[in-house]
């Protein structure tokens, strides 16, 4: 017996792609953000979490997800630079991507090299590679209050994802990083913070390069009283990290001017002696 469909016919015809009815076929779609929809500028505003998939008879698919209890993060999507960067597979994908109204085309994707000893994963990965290329149709609406905004994404097969926005660096602090080179000690050090008893400081100083590359200066080792968003210091490790900074606005008197963001670890080094 085929599946029979129960459609929303206004959402159909504005092209949301956002579930409004049920299937035989098994799949419950989530309630969807309450907010108007998003237009292009939204897809590179947040990083898309993927909370549910569906098959092209309108099923629930579990296969786009690992074994619950793998300790594995579901796919990640952010669109940066008219790229989609595809994140927590065994290796980075990205693929060119360009917007025509509603409809989205991927380029074949492109991956580190990496190899895994998850075979799950693997296979994952693979079938993202898969279906990039496929994508169709997209669309975003905006969520109020507290809500999240969800990103939709079909493809040329009719398989769907439903995608959970949360803010980039850039929408959170509201504007372009300076970008920035710390090198960061391997050892904490004991540091005067005020209001936290016994605080650990990290030990950095700043380091700077030419368009060549080539290391042009070497600031002085100080402690450093804030904390790097996206980054967990491993005792007895030293890195050179490159720190996106944001500005912050009305800022209390004692607190840093800035917010710091991890973008990438450029060199790491283990402290002699230890292992």
């Amino acid at each position: 017996m085929k599946p029979r469909w129960t459609w929303c016919l206004p959402l159909i015809a504005s092209l949301t792609l956002a579930a409004c009815g049920t299937t035989e076929g098994g799949g419950t779609r989530k309630a969807g953000p309450s907010g108007p929809a998003g237009d292009a500028k939204t897809l590179t505003a947040y990083h898309w979490k993927l909370q549910q998939a569906f098959t092209p008879a309108g099923g629930e698919d579990q296969t786009w997800f690992l074994t619950p209890g793998s300790g594995k993060a579901p796919l990640e999507l952010d669109f940066v630079e008219q790229r989609v960067v595809v994140k927590n597979l065994c290796n980075v994908m990205s693929s060119g991507y360009s917007i025509e109204g509603q409809r989205i085309n991927m380029q074949r994707a492109m991956s580190t090299l990496r190899a895994c000893n998850d075979n799950q994963l693997m296979q994952l990965e693979q079938k993202v590679s898969r279906i990039l290329p496929q994508a169709k149709q997209w669309a975003v609406q905006l969520g109020v209050g507290q809500e999240a905004p969800r990103l939709t994404l079909q493809f040329i097969d009719g398989t769907k994802w439903q995608l959970d926005g949360t803010p980039t660096s850039d929408t959170k602090y509201g504007s372009a990083p300076e970008r920035i080179f710390l090198e960061v000690a391997p050892q904490r050090v004991a540091c005067s913070h005020g209001v936290i008893k016994d605080y650990q400081c990290l030990k950095v100083r700043e380091i700077r390069y030419g368009d060549n590359g080539v290391k042009t200066f070497t600031g002085q080792w100080e402690n450093f009283y804030s904390e790097i968003e996206g980054y967990k210091h491993e005792p007895g490790v030293g890195n050179v990290l490159r720190i996106n900074r944001y500005k912050l606005q009305n800022v209390p008197a004692d607190a840093s001017s800035y917010a710091y963001v991890l973008d990438m670890v450029v060199e790491s080094a283990i402290e002699k002696g230890k292992k």
